[in-house]
């Protein structure tokens, strides 16, 4: 991922969606919009392509990360309004989305709804805690290990960018 790549991505979207966030966005220097961060789902290329491929489709519009992750990285909770640049798997940009909802909710109460909007596998809950126990153990960034209970960021988001 270059800078040239998200100004270039970021401008077209930008133009193409008539985005200008407000003052006081996080993205908001002198007035200036800068571009949102950019990031990418899941943890590998590979997950990142076909999570990507899954936000283009319009099969994803859901996504869960692991609250004690974003504590241990001392990084902000996403907020209802907030952008993002997501990328592929070779870290190109490929979508601007917009933060719709957001609820921080035990592990074992994530529902077959949220399951579903993930767009993953075959779309059940089953699946969704099978995958995501395995994720939250493997790629934690926090050493307190998984737990049933432990609390989940869900969120729901709309792509702005390509429509």
């Amino acid at each position: 991922m270059t800078a040239e790549q998200i100004d270039a991505f970021w401008s077209a979207a930008r133009h193409q969606t008539r985005t200008n966030p407000v003052p006081g966005y996080l993205g908001t220097y002198a007035g200036e919009a800068l571009a949102p961060p950019a990031w990418a789902f899941g943890a590998t290329p590979e997950q990142a392509e076909e999570l990507v491929g899954l936000v283009l489709a319009g099969t994803k519009t859901a996504t869960a990360g692991a609250l004690w992750d974003y504590e241990h990285e001392d990084e902000t909770l996403p907020r209802v309004g907030d952008l993002a640049i997501i990328l592929d798997g070779a870290e190109h940009p490929r979508a601007l989305i917009e933060v719709t909802q957001v609820d921080v909710v035990p592990f074992d109460a994530v529902d077959a709804e949220h399951a579903r909007l993930e767009g993953e596998g075959d779309l059940s809950l089953e699946h969704w805690r099978t995958v995501h126990e395995r994720f939250f153990t493997d790629h934690a960034t926090h050493d307190r290990g998984f737990s049933a209970a432990m609390p989940v960021v869900v969120e729901r988001f709309r792509v702005l960018y390509p429509r």
